[in-house]
Parts: structure tokens; sequence; C-alpha cells
């Protein structure tokens, strides 16, 4: 089995941060979204990964190379634009062969890895095998319907009119016959390759589509809620650890990640918090649910359930919580704003806040 790897995505709902960093890069707890699909995929067993890339190649390929470093061996799939997920299937088709595979979207994150999903499919051997979670506004989703079975009937992308409120998680398994159904379609109203049209297509051709509804935890980090939310999962997990220099003045309390080469002092941090190597706090206060990426600068501010990227500096704010900062971006003081400040920056912005 091989896996397919989406990383092609413009990121517009994170923009101004994609305007510069693929939004598959976007780091939760200081490891980018797509390196925890990377090792969900090693740890199901997978080893050839075919990773969809777009306008920010360069950046992606940069940052995950040829594999290696995550047990992989990667090759690198050109798209020209994204034209749906069915497309991505279209151009890697000779890739991929006849083998099975699981096609993962590079932005997505799912709880517990895709082990389980691998081993049911190998073992059912259905033509197509889908995850399902229940949504409250399945029109941003695609969206499945199943009969009194609780087999798959139906499935649209991002209806007016949902027949249900299960959407389509973005991990799916395939046989070979999936390439036959994606060779049929054409464009569908966005002008887009559906995938959701090409399992249609299996279910009404007689071929067996499974699903899984899954009740773990998954998301679509594609918006800054959603990135926040999935940072705040994967602090809840971190175990503490101070490899960093942390003076006698200074408080750590709960979890709390300190990286060798960063340095806090005068400073009181409750956790779940980590502190990026070569970043600096003091005379500070850094609250639940914030992951300071390395280099970083905060003096003299407070924080709390925020994600701040590489090199970006916070000094003199009274107080920043639920924002993701971009990198290099700096917040400072100005003569007139409110105390608590909700930021989506973009990489080297420069913002003034007043205390």
């Amino acid at each position: 089995m091989k896996a397919l790897v989406l990383a092609g995505g413009a990121g517009s709902r994170l923009r101004p941060i994609t305007h510069t960093s693929a939004k598959q890069l976007v780091p939760v707890a200081n490891k980018p979204v797509l390196f925890y699909g990377l090792e969900a995929i090693r740890e199901a067993g997978i080893r050839e990964v075919g990773i969809v890339v777009g306008d920010t190649a360069r950046e992606i390929e940069d940052a995950v190379g040829d594999g290696s470093a995550f047990g992989l061996e990667v090759t690198y799939l050109p798209q020209d634009a994204p034209r749906g997920l069915a497309h991505a299937v279209l151009i890697a088709r000779e890739y991929l062969g006849d083998d099975d595979f699981v096609m993962y979207l590079g932005d997505n994150f799912v709880v517990g890895g895709i082990g389980d999903l691998v081993a049911r499919f190998r073992a059912e051997r259905p033509e197509a095998q889908i995850m399902l979670t229940r949504v409250s506004d399945p029109r941003a989703f695609g969206v499945a319907e199943l009969d009194g079975g609780g087999r798959v009937v139906g499935l649209e992308e991002k209806p007016e009119r949902p027949k249900s409120d299960l959407a389509l998680v973005g991990v799916y398994l395939f046989g070979p016959a999936v390439h036959e159904a994606v060779a049929r379609l054409k464009p569908s109203w966005r002008d887009e390759l559906e995938i959701t049209d090409a399992i249609q297509w299996l279910i009404d051709h007689g071929r067996r589509v499974e699903s899984t509804v899954i009740t773990g935890y998954w998301k679509d980090t594609g918006n800054v809620t959603d990135m926040l939310e999935v940072n705040r999962l994967v602090l809840e997990g971190v175990e503490p650890s101070v490899r960093g220099e942390v003076d006698e003045a200074s408080e750590l309390i709960g979890r709390v990640v300190v990286e060798a080469g960063a340095s806090v002092a005068g400073s009181r941090i409750v956790g779940p918090v980590i502190v990026g190597a070569g970043s600096r706090v003091r005379d500070s206060y850094l609250g639940p649910f914030t992951s300071i990426d390395r280099d970083c600068s905060v003096i003299d501010s407070e924080i709390e359930y925020s994600i701040v990227l590489r090199g970006a500096s916070i000094d003199g704010v009274g107080r920043v919580e639920c924002s993701l900062i971009g990198r290099e971006a700096q917040v400072t003081p100005a003569p007139r704003v409110p105390k608590a400040h909700r930021l989506v920056l973009g990489d080297h912005s420069k913002v003034q806040i007043s205390k």
C-alpha cells in the first residue's frame, strides 16, 4: 500500500499567514501539521508516499526532504493548480499504479492515527473506505448519506441542503478501481474533479464502499479557530521538560516544555505550554495552551491560548489571547488599543498595541 498526501492547497482561510507559508507547515505545538500526518502514515506501516505539491512545492520539499527523517520514501508530484481531490488522484496515476493507497489531506489532524483504518481495509478489501464524523454545519464538507443498514448510498460535496450531518474526514482508502471512476469524471459546479463524485461512481456501479463513523477527534486545520483547538489538544499530551535556562525568579506550573537554548527569566508559565529553542521569555506570563516557536521573544507581556511562529517578537503588551502570530511579526505597545486583543498577523508584519 502507498500513501498520497495532498499538500498543494492555497490555504486561503489562513491568510495572511499563508501568503508566505504553506498551510500544511503552520506549526501545532511547534511541529508542522503535515508532519503529524506523515508520522501517522508511517505508524500504519506504509513507507512509499507521494506528496502532491503546488505553488509552495519548494517549501514543502525543504521541510520533508526525501522522507528518510520520517522513515518514508517520498516522491513529489507537481500539480499546476488546485483542481479538486480527484484531480490529485488523476495526476498520481502513474505513481500509484495498481496499488491500494490511502489519500491523506496534509492539513488534517486525526487523533489516534490511521492504523486501525488501514488494517480494516486490508482485511475487508472494499474498493473504497471512508471516515465520517458528525458536524454541526455539514454544508462546508463532503456529506455522506447512509441507508438503514449503515451503508453509504450517496455523497455530495458542500451541499446547500445536506441529507445528513455526516461529513467526510480527510482520510480515504482506495483500491485500483478508483482510477476508472476518476477517469470518467467531469468538473463539478466548482470546476473541480470531486472525490465525492468518484466514490459515488463506485457506488453506482456496484463497487463496495465502506464507512466508519469516528467519535474521536478530527480537525481540518484550514482556519485559525481549528488551528488553536488542535494546538490545545496536542499540548494536552506533552510531558514537562526543561532543557533551557529558567532563573529562580520564574515559576513553572504544570506541563511546561522549555527547549534547549531557550531562556525564561522573571516569568510565570502555566502549562501546558511549549517554549521553542532560542526563544526568550522575560517578565511575562504565558498561559495554558500556548506554543512559542523557536527564536521568539516575549517581553513584559501576557499571552494565552495562542500560537506564535518562528522569530516573532511580543514586547510590552498587556494581554494577547486566542491569536495566531506569524513569523518575524512584531507586536509592541501603541497609545490606544483595548487591553485584550485577538490577532491574526501575517509574516513580517508589525503591530503596535497599548498596555
